[in-house]
């Protein structure tokens, strides 16, 4: 029987290699990955809480859909961004995207 504590640790580890992984990289797409991939293991938590807590409600699952609502609008906005900045630099690196510090 998988319990909760090995949901959460599933959770943990991606949202350790999601971290690790936005800290270490310098190309921004890389870096949008990661970020989903923290995202994706909050929503993992929230559902696995939802399920063992209350699993009669849907209170967990409806909260995830408005965080992949949201996850969707944040990738489309930044890659919208990168975009512009790549058709100016021709780069992705996180180092070298400094033209909105101006």
């Amino acid at each position: 029987m998988i319990e909760l504590q090995h949901y959460l640790i599933l959770a943990a580890a991606l949202f350790c290699v999601g971290f690790f992984g936005a800290i270490s990289r310098k190309n921004m797409i890389v870096i949008l990955m990661s970020i989903e991939i923290m995202l994706n293991a909050i929503n993992l938590s929230i559902v696995a809480f939802s399920r063992f807590v209350v699993p009669l409600e849907m209170v967990g699952h409806i909260f995830v859909i408005f965080i992949f609502t949201v996850a969707a609008v944040e990738v489309a906005v930044a890659l919208a961004i990168l975009l512009a900045m790549y058709s100016r630099r021709n780069t992705v690196e996180a180092t070298d995207m400094d033209l909105m510090k101006w």
